[in-house]
């Protein structure tokens, strides 16, 4: 198994959105979580050192937060993204997996990009897109402090999927809850172990309540909860 328990200093995790009803699931899914700040706003007005952004495989930053980010932050971001995705995939980001780029700016430092699709505007409500995308930029934070130590010690990130996605504010909420607590818990060495845990634990979740949060154990390969 190539997980690692992470026992390095935690990360500041702000949720912000404005949509009202992702605002109150995840306060709903992260009741028990005090560390999460939850608020209702644009992630742009985030002082953090990196913000996460739901994008499409190709890393076109037309639609959404991408496209907010991207006007704010200036072209040149996409093309530090596309170049990315280019060298590190081969130009297709596969869902769950993820690419961290300078910003170009001062606040954030950084943008992580993150494919919630594979096209632009895309239905992945009966998918477990959002979980994986999630668990993805938690990974590019881990592999980016490896790289240079709490260089990213606050991260913003908004509801993946919930906008152009179509995902239900609550099914949202607790799949970004899965991937928060595997942050906390494991560091991947690559995202193709981490998609495997994912989708080999979460494979049945269609058949659960929409209530009921799935907490991933790395350690354990077939599929089920605990």
């Amino acid at each position: 198994m190539t997980a690692s328990h992470v026992q390095s200093q935690p990360v500041r995790v702000v949720l912000t959105d404005l949509n009202t009803a992702v605002v109150e699931a995840w306060r709903a899914a992260f009741a028990d979580v005090p560390e999460i700040e939850i608020r209702k706003g644009s992630i742009l007005d985030e002082k953090v050192d990196a913000w996460v952004s739901p994008t499409n495989s190709r890393g076109r930053m037309d639609g959404g937060t991408d496209a907010a980010i991207k006007r704010h932050l200036g072209a040149g971001v996409q093309l530090r993204v596309q170049r990315a995705v280019r060298d590190e995939f081969g130009g297709t980001l596969p869902v769950g997996s993820a690419v961290c780029v300078p910003s170009g700016a001062v606040e954030p430092k950084f943008l992580i990009s993150t494919p919630t699709m594979e096209a632009s505007s895309q239905n992945v409500s009966a998918t477990l897109n959002v979980a994986l995308a999630g668990a993805a930029a938690f990974q590019a934070i881990h592999q980016q402090n490896r790289k240079a130590p709490r260089s990213i010690a606050s991260v913003a990130l908004v509801g993946m999927g919930a906008r152009t996605g179509r995902v239900p504010a609550r099914v949202c909420a607790n799949l970004m809850w899965t991937g928060y607590t595997l942050f906390n818990d494991h560091a991947f060495a690559d995202y193709d172990d981490l998609r495997s845990t994912i989708v080999a634990q979460l494979d049945d979740l269609d058949a659960a309540p929409a209530t009921q949060r799935v907490r991933l154990d790395p350690a354990r390969r077939t599929t089920g909860r605990r």
